[in-house]
């Protein structure tokens, strides 16, 4: 086929500037969609990053840290992409010499209803995207969500699967959650009480306490879960039952259960040696 009698034709007939103008939307397509998903990536790659090292992403996994990236971009391209090809498709009608309005009314139409019925489905997304980027929780975590305690078994951008202490799983929606309590963080807090009856020496109630917390401290089984002791840090109550003392301590977060009842296991076995009853 002879190339320059077809571009004399399409020439004549008046073909070739919508041809080339056709040419010219699709390669800034093509070039936008590129230089759009390296952008997004580099955008996401940084934000992830930057909580690796300054935010709460620092003990994340490398493969933690790939399997969230990944899950960003391909959420985040689909996204850029589509609005990419409905600016360029809008484009190529105007190239066309066709009257785009009927399809912007079209689409502004599409985007209310999809908007309007949606807009939950979005609220979760965006939740999900913040709850990933910020590393507020991961699986395994116990965490506290919308009324609901457990383990996290499953974390996408939709939705947040728990198992709670009986067993039974809860699938939370990202966008219901407005505060996410994280309750194994790196460290707990060990908080009971201890209530003795009235009449009984606090003084040696307190110091055997404290011998308690520093003897499962130094057990080779807690050594290295225990952070703090647990000790006696005040008389919190006063009541017609007794006298309460508020024990405190620190243990590695994912232990704060286990220590709380260890540490009760070990006063209850003291103060029944040594006669001081509880009350």
């Amino acid at each position: 086929m002879d190339i320059d009698r077809v571009l004399r034709d399409l020439a004549a007939a008046g073909a070739l500037p919508i041809v080339l103008e056709l040419g010219l939307i699709i390669l800034v397509t093509l070039l936008a969609l590129a230089f759009a998903e390296r952008g997004l990536d580099h955008m996401i790659r940084t934000l992830l990053e930057r909580e690796k090292f300054e935010g709460t992403a620092q003990e994340l996994s490398a493969i933690e840290l790939q399997k969230r990236r990944d899950t960003l971009s391909g959420l985040g391209a689909g996204a850029v992409r589509a609005i990419i090809l409905a600016i360029a498709f809008l484009m190529a009608l105007r190239a066309l010499r066709l009257d785009i309005g009927p399809a912007i009314a079209g689409l502004g139409i599409v985007g209310l209803a999809v908007g309007l019925g949606a807009q939950n489905l979005v609220r979760d997304y965006v939740a999900g995207t913040f709850i990933l980027i910020e590393n507020q929780f991961a699986k395994g975590d116990v965490v506290r969500l919308a009324d609901v305690t457990g383990t996290v078994e499953d974390l996408s951008l939709r939705r947040t699967t728990l198992r709670d202490l009986d067993g039974t799983v809860h699938s939370v929606p990202n966008g219901l959650i407005g505060v996410a309590s994280n309750l194994t963080r790196f460290w707990a807090r060990v908080n009971i009480e201890v209530t003795v009856k009235h009449g009984t020496d606090l003084e040696a109630a307190t110091a055997l306490v404290d011998r308690c917390g520093r003897e499962m401290a130094a057990d080779p089984a807690w050594a290295r879960r225990v952070l703090e002791p647990a000790r006696v840090d005040r008389v919190s109550g006063l009541s017609a039952a007794g006298v309460t003392l508020q024990v405190l301590g620190s243990v590695r977060a994912a232990d704060r259960w286990a220590a709380s009842g260890e540490i009760r296991r070990r006063v209850a076995t003291a103060f029944a040696e040594q006669g001081i009853e509880l009350a």
